[in-house]
């Protein structure tokens, strides 16, 4: 029962921890080989919180005394199900807070996206001592309120859909591991309350066109049935967009590049079967057009099991 309970931790984590802006905190947990066996289900919570009070402006890096510390908070709900012991499903969607602690901006709340996940054992073979596996990743997310998206930093969302796919090869022996993935997430183009707008030139419109995105992860170390731990670092680049202009407000369709390092830690409870507890955080080492944001998350995991039972 603990291997299982160690397979479902990885998942269970993915569908809890989902950030306003970006899916940086999703990402971190896609970088494993593990799944969860058919008929079984995880359920979780998360809180995570992310803030910064500087930030790029283009390659610029500044303050802005008009906004001061910007903060982020999400609760995020979700679950986890083995469909066959190769393919799992997972979902969640976050009610998310933002405040900006000086000036005149209003901090917005609600519920953000629903996101929905298919993962797929691809390959799997003995390399060595170890086990390599390739696995794919399909996602998928949708607003599930009308949210203004363009009111950055204080969205809580840029409310475009989202289509992705992720290959993920990861690399075990003993209890030590070393992972990388690539993403590429394509964007719908989204609704603002205005009819015109700039970017480069001015738009007469209320479409805004929402450049693709790519991301890549490499992540490694320490699994046990116990006790995990692990160092996580991840690129994102926008495939377009424009740099903030001088002295202005962030803009939905923006390039938004960021260079993010991390770390996750869980640990599980023999004494309360199914119930663990799982922590990390990660910070912007560099960006363009994004905040350097540090970000620490939590939250609680635990598994039930629905397979049918034998004498």
């Amino acid at each position: 029962m603990k291997s299982l309970h160690l397979c479902f931790y990885r998942y269970c984590m993915a569908v809890c921890c989902l950030i306003a802006f970006s899916k940086i905190a999703r990402a971190q947990t896609e970088a494993d080989a593990l799944m969860i066996p058919k008929n079984y289900l995880c359920v979780g919570g998360m809180y995570t919180t992310n803030s910064w009070t500087n930030y790029w402006e283009g390659t610029f890096k500044r303050d802005n005394a008009n906004i001061g510390k910007v903060t982020t908070n999400m609760y995020g709900v979700g679950a986890v199900y083995g469909i066959t012991n190769k393919l799992d499903i997972f979902a969640s969607a976050p009610y998310v807070t933002t405040n900006a602690s000086a000036g005149t901006l209003k901090g917005q709340s609600g519920i953000q996206d629903l996101s929905v996940a298919l993962k797929w054992v691809a390959f799997q073979t003995e390399i060595g001592k170890g086990i390599f596996t390739v696995d794919a990743i399909g996602a998928a997310s949708i607003p599930l309120t009308n949210y203004e998206p363009n009111f950055l930093p204080v969205s809580i969302g840029l409310h475009s859909e989202t289509a992705s796919i992720r290959a993920l090869a990861n690399y075990q022996t003993g209890r030590f591991f070393i992972a990388a993935a690539g993403q590429y997430i394509q964007r719908s183009d989204i609704t603002i309350d205005q009819n015109s707008y700039y970017t480069t030139q001015l738009i007469y419109s209320n479409k805004v066109y929402m450049p693709n995105q790519n991301n890549i992860l490499i992540s490694s170390g320490y699994r046990s049935l116990k006790f995990n731990a692990e160092a996580i670092f991840t690129q994102t680049t926008t495939l377009g967009g424009f740099d903030i202009r001088k002295n202005d407000m962030p803009f939905p369709s923006n390039t938004m590049n960021m260079t993010t390092a991390g770390a996750l830690f869980k640990y599980s409870f023999e004494s309360v079967t199914g119930l663990e507890l799982t922590a990390g955080g990660n910070y912007v080492l560099a960006g363009r057009n994004v905040g350097q944001s540090t970000t620490v998350f939590g939250g609680f995991l635990y598994i039930l099991d629905f397979s049918k039972k034998t004498k």
